[in-house]
């Protein structure tokens, strides 16, 4: 029979022994999970993903594009990537709001490039360097496009955009991407039509990223600027992160962003604080 000091102490060991038994639990209780953003991305063929495929649908959406990164990456939730190939940000008013509700907390969009008509710009452009032929297709393309942005037209679009997404989603981070350099600039000189062409893309993309930059300032969206992160990768690079392929010039994958392209967007957006750590 214990001694009546061990019979004393006995009570204090058990309720320490369950103590000590309560605190394991907590600890291997496991973790609860992290209300990560819903996410929904909107805009043009640079946010579905073109370029680097396989391609999910006729959107040319792929589990490559920036926001499908970021879904993986856990460091949000998306619940749709509804951009899709050619679409202007009318197009996205009008065919990818439906997507967004109260609910939402984030939304990605680049859009922009196809109110200058890029399509029409980089077809009858291109041709102009083999074609003398198609350069007046090539100048009314171009300076139609710089019409839109000198005249400060674009930057109303973009902002009439953003005012709509607004409206369908009152509770949500709402942010805009600017576009890269597609070839790495360079000076012009009037003897290499090439290089003239790379100046005109460049001097278009500036004022498209620059109008762009002010519709989401006049209206308090925050805007990301992807050039820094394509520097030294264009289509003239050694290490392109854009797609030019000579071989086939009529590739719906031309002048698109590849798999690396595509990883330069989610690194510009999430050191620019948009995809924030679990």
């Amino acid at each position: 029979m214990a001694s009546p000091a061990v019979q004393r102490r006995r009570p204090a060991f058990a309720a320490a022994l369950a103590a000590l038994a309560i605190t394991a639990g907590m600890a291997a209780a496991p973790a609860q999970a992290v209300d990560k953003e819903k996410y929904i991305a909107l805009g043009d063929s640079y946010a579905a993903g073109q370029g680097a495929g396989p391609y999910l649908d006729s959107c040319y959406r792929s589990d490559n594009a920036y926001s499908e990164l970021a879904d993986v990456d856990k460091t949000v939730q998306l619940v749709v990537n509804a951009a899709c190939s050619g679409k202007t940000t009318w197009d996205v008013v009008n065919t990818q709001l439906r997507q967004l509700n109260k609910s939402t907390e984030l939304v990605t969009i680049t859009a922009g490039g196809n109110n200058l008509g890029f399509g029409q710009i980089i077809t009858s452009c291109g041709a102009a360097l083999s074609d003398h032929a198609a350069a007046p297709a090539c100048d009314a393309a171009t300076s139609a496009a710089a019409a839109m942005i000198g005249s400060g037209q674009l930057t109303r679009d973009v902002i009439s955009m953003i005012q709509s997404v607004k409206a369908a989603a009152p509770n949500a981070r709402i942010v805009v991407t600017g576009y890269p350099y597609l070839y790495n600039p360079v000076a012009p000189n009037p003897a290499d039509p090439l290089s003239l062409f790379i100046n005109q893309a460049t001097l278009l993309a500036d004022g498209l990223d620059a109008s762009i930059a002010a519709a989401a300032a006049a209206t308090g969206a925050q805007y990301v600027d992807v050039r820094a992160a394509f520097a030294g990768h264009g289509v003239n690079s050694a290490d392109p992160w854009i797609n030019l392929d000579l071989a086939n010039p009529a590739s719906p994958d031309n002048f698109h962003p590849n798999a690396a392209g595509y990883q330069a967007y989610f690194t510009a957006l999430s050191s620019s604080g948009v995809y924030s750590a679990p």
